[in-house]
């Protein structure tokens, strides 16, 4: 469980992407607004979680939160406006459709654009030191997980299913072999220049 739960007094938005290193797939962002009494003992940032947990956080999360909003931005405009700029942009995204605006806003990491003149801190690992950035955290992760499984379904050969679009082999060896999709990201570097493939496995 997460011992510092708020930064303030304020009522705090965190918030927190996911899927900014895939080679493939939209990045998500989350923002999420916990209700003063909140305490859960698995919250913990969700990379330190696993799949069965982070699923059962979510469903808590979403059930027990004042607000949140997971919001995406596509393969297409991460080429057009970089990884970087695409998450920041996700984040606005979220917090655009939060049914309760904030008073303070937590940003996982160490970049932010100001959003609609609400004070924010960012604070690197945010999601291992703070619930608000730990919960959105989750929604994020997960959100894009259950949309890389669904994409998996349509393209089986890159095992989106296990690796949600990041570079493994596996993922690589499918670009090799067949190619790239509409959802690869075409400013990233698919084919690892040091990847040997084994066509025979």
């Amino acid at each position: 469980m997460l011992t510092l739960k708020y930064y303030s007094d304020k009522i705090e938005a965190g918030c927190d992407e996911a899927g900014r290193g895939c080679l493939a797939g939209p990045v998500f962002a989350a923002a999420v607004i916990l209700p003063e009494n909140f305490s859960n003992e698995m919250l913990n940032d969700s990379k330190q979680l696993s799949e069965k947990k982070r699923n059962e956080l979510r469903i808590i999360i979403e059930r027990e939160a004042l607000a949140w909003a997971v919001a995406a931005v596509d393969n297409e405009e991460i080429d057009k406006i970089n990884i970087l700029n695409a998450s920041i942009e996700g984040m606005h995204r979220a917090l655009a459709q939060l049914s309760v605006t904030p008073q303070h806003i937590l940003v996982d990491g160490n970049r932010f654009k100001p959003y609609g003149g609400i004070e924010h801190h960012c604070i690197i690992k945010g999601d291992g030191k703070y619930m608000a950035i730990a919960a959105a955290s989750i929604l994020a992760k997960t959100h894009r997980d259950e949309y890389m499984q669904q994409l998996h379904e349509r393209y089986p050969v890159y095992d989106w299913a296990s690796n949600k679009g990041y570079p493994t082999k596996k993922h690589r060896e499918g670009i090799a072999t067949h190619g790239i999709t509409p959802f690869h990201r075409r400013s990233f570097t698919l084919l690892d220049p040091q990847l040997t493939l084994d066509f025979n496995i």
